[in-house]
């Protein structure tokens, strides 16, 4: 007797209950001395209030939108390039972003926070182009080793140059502050301006899912069931580089979330991409609350960098789906 599947709803729901009670607990520890009960007091006036609604509320909100814009970033490249490894720190896209941030600084010191945002969508798309662009420079191109030996090989370029002017313009400490994966310190101000980005990217790509999910299986049957692949195509390049970009601009460097936060959602929700891009969206902003919280009590008072904490558990899974040809459901 064969089991009757869950109803995706059901699947949303405890996804949605796993990122609430992920929220609850990273507003909850930490260094502050904090409860249950001054998390729902958030609008009053006292000193653990105040904390934790101008310190630790806009880091969690940072961190929710980031993870979900990296978990559906990343869902986007392995669907269009069919590539189980895709993920856009893997791909050139935060390295590129990293290296026009380190420019952007040096060139123009007096810049705003917008003007950073847009620099790192610059660099994201230019480092996508150099990936993609060797993975197609030999016939049998876009093979998922060839273009993580791609990405591998431009990101060490990337990074080189972003640590390089640097290092010459002596604003290593202010780089290092963008470039360690972290949420510390993030301000309303700086939420007000990638936020927009970020959900107009996700939402975007949830208006193309079906299409995408055609993407997935072979560019002949999207063909042949009349899409535009170039168009879409197109706009799903733009809306990876918002989000890829956004998240840079925001907590820095960030690998791996991009590709365990697909291959998990695969295994629950199965292929089809109207399904998997929201619990995507859930999980991976379970996922850096989850993280962000462990980096801030694993060492309390000290902070360990949460991009460390995502590369503890990415780089395992990294190889485990390397070693499984792709396939974790």
């Amino acid at each position: 007797m064969t089991k009757k599947p869950v109803h995706f709803t059901i699947k949303l729901l405890i996804g949605f209950l796993i990122f609430i009670s992920a929220f609850l607990a990273a507003m909850t520890f930490g260094a502050a001395d904090t409860s249950f009960r001054d998390v729902f007091s958030l609008l009053e006036t006292d000193k653990t209030s105040t904390i934790l609604r101008e310190i630790r509320l806009p880091r969690e909100v940072a961190a929710i939108f980031v993870g979900a814009g990296l978990g559906v970033s990343g869902a986007i490249m392995q669907a269009m390039t069919r590539n189980p490894l895709a993920d856009p720190g893997l791909l050139g896209l935060s390295a590129g972003a990293n290296a026009a941030l380190a420019l952007t600084l040096a060139f123009l010191p007096g810049v705003n926070y917008f003007g950073i945002m847009v620099a790192c969508f610059v660099g994201a798309a230019f480092g996508a182009l150099l990936v993609f662009g060797i993975g197609a420079a030999r016939r049998g191109g876009f093979s998922p080793i060839r273009i993580v030996l791609a990405g591998s090989a431009i990101s060490a370029f990337l990074y080189a140059i972003a640590e390089g002017v640097a290092i010459f313009f002596k604003l290593s400490k202010n780089v290092s502050q963008w470039t360690s994966g972290g949420l510390v310190g993030t301000t309303w101000g700086q939420l007000q301006v990638i936020i927009p980005f970020i959900l107009a990217g996700i939402l975007i790509a949830f208006f193309f899912s079906r299409q995408l999910t055609i993407l997935s299986l072979s560019e002949e049957v999207a063909l042949g069931l009349g899409q535009n692949i170039a168009r879409i195509k197109g706009i799903l390049y733009v809306v990876v580089i918002l989000l890829a970009g956004a998240a840079v601009a925001l907590v820095g460097n960030m690998a791996f979330i991009g590709l365990m936060v697909p291959h998990i959602t695969r295994a629950i929700v199965g292929t089809d991409y109207r399904f998997i891009l929201p619990m995507a969206t859930l999980l991976g902003a379970s996922f850096m609350l989850i993280a962000d919280t462990v980096g801030r009590t694993l060492n309390a008072p000290y902070e360990t960098p949460v991009a460390a904490i995502v590369a503890m558990i990415g780089l395992p899974f990294f190889l485990f789906v390397v070693r499984k040809g792709g396939i974790t459901g």
